[in-house]
């Protein structure tokens, strides 16, 4: 049965460097947990290293968070929809927002539940996804400041996830000022600018990260120990807290190439094959996982004499080599996954989870 590991130990030694990164320039960190899909046994292999903020799109998540610690602050990232209202004031301690409605509905529900919810504010910085127009923030704040049951706390910024905008020292510094004009105008505190997410390293580790930046919301770079902004690994972080073992459900010498008239396949393919391998035979394994798992684009065998040739919803086929393989039907093969891999083979109900 194929399975996810996840790596206790490497997994806390990427945490303690994120937290001694960013505590000496004195940022907070909040961990983006969606990778784990709600798993409460990963989430709590992530609560007991001392997290104190978990971050999510996902209001299954949060709840799953709560379930394990009522008192860690939660916040869910993604601006809410009219129907998660309730859900969100329930096990959402902060939420990112950029509509006046939105955050009116919130205050109504807070009153309700008997709770003050709060808030932080997305400006648009150009990547064209979330955020408030800089020329409207201003009587945007203005407004909600003015609901009851509301605490404004942030001002945040979401870069690079859609349409590739980098970070940069300037929009950072932009966002900062954007922050001082609100406290400046108001008299308001705004405790946390949330500039940061793992594409920002790059600026702390070239030291042109304005100081105005209080808070960083990592997710993919804690788990995968990699630079968003290069592509590159983090030489002081592990990159293989993941790793997925599926086993071999069948084993046999078969032709390379397919023998019949060729159409598209499962997933829409129609694939070619070099003549050149008519009459060549390989030892081929299938594996119990699919494309309802995962898209094999998405692994990478730890073998590197093993290559994935296809998949179809259920089982993927590996190619073993002309020669006789040490691999028997049974046998277990790892995987190394990245994170696009991570975030569907996680959310799957059909894969176990193991922690290791």
């Amino acid at each position: 049965m194929a399975f996810v590991e996840l790596n206790r130990a490497k997994l806390h030694h990427n945490y303690q460097y994120l937290k001694d990164l960013l505590g000496k320039n004195n940022i907070k960190l909040g961990i983006v947990s969606k990778v784990l899909s709600g798993n409460k046994e990963f989430l709590k292999e992530v609560i007991d290293m001392g997290v104190d903020q978990i971050l999510d799109s996902r209001m299954y998540n949060l709840k799953a968070v709560k379930s394990i610690d009522e008192g860690i602050e939660t916040a869910y990232i993604r601006p809410p929809s009219k129907r998660s209202i309730k859900s969100v004031v329930r096990y959402a301690d902060i939420s990112f927002n950029t509509e006046y409605y939105t955050i009116k509905l919130l205050s109504e529900e807070a009153q309700r539940q008997n709770k003050t919810h709060k808030v932080i504010i997305m400006i648009e910085m150009g990547d064209l996804r979330e955020g408030v127009l800089g020329d409207e923030f201003i009587d945007f704040y203005g407004k909600i400041f003015k609901l009851p049951n509301i605490e404004v706390v942030g001002i945040g910024a979401n870069l690079n996830c859609l349409n590739g905008v980098m970070p940069s020292h300037d929009k950072l510094i932009q966002l900062s000022l954007y922050e001082q004009l609100i406290e400046a105008r108001f008299k308001r505190n705004i405790p946390y600018v949330s500039g940061g997410s793992s594409v920002t390293l790059e600026l702390l580790y070239k030291n042109v990260l304005p100081e105005g930046i209080s808070h960083f919301r990592i997710g993919e770079t804690l788990f995968f120990g990699n630079n968003l902004f290069t592509g590159e690994d983090i030489e002081e972080m592990e990159q293989d807290i993941f790793r997925l073992n599926a086993e071999i459900i069948e084993l046999t010498e078969k032709p390379v190439v397919p023998i019949g008239e060729i159409g598209e396949n499962v997933a829409g393919e129609v694939k070619e094959f070099d003549e050149g391998n008519y009459g060549k035979t390989s030892y081929r394994a299938i594996l119990d996982i699919g494309l309802l798992d995962i898209d094999p684009q998405n692994i990478e065998p730890l073998d590197d004499q093993i290559e994935i040739t296809g998949a179809s919803s259920d089982m993927i086929v590996v190619d073993l080599g002309p020669h006789k393989p040490q691999y028997r039907v049974g046998d277990l093969l790892p995987f190394k996954i990245n994170y696009m891999g991570a975030l569907t083979i996680l959310s799957s109900q059909y894969i176990a989870k193991k922690v290791v």
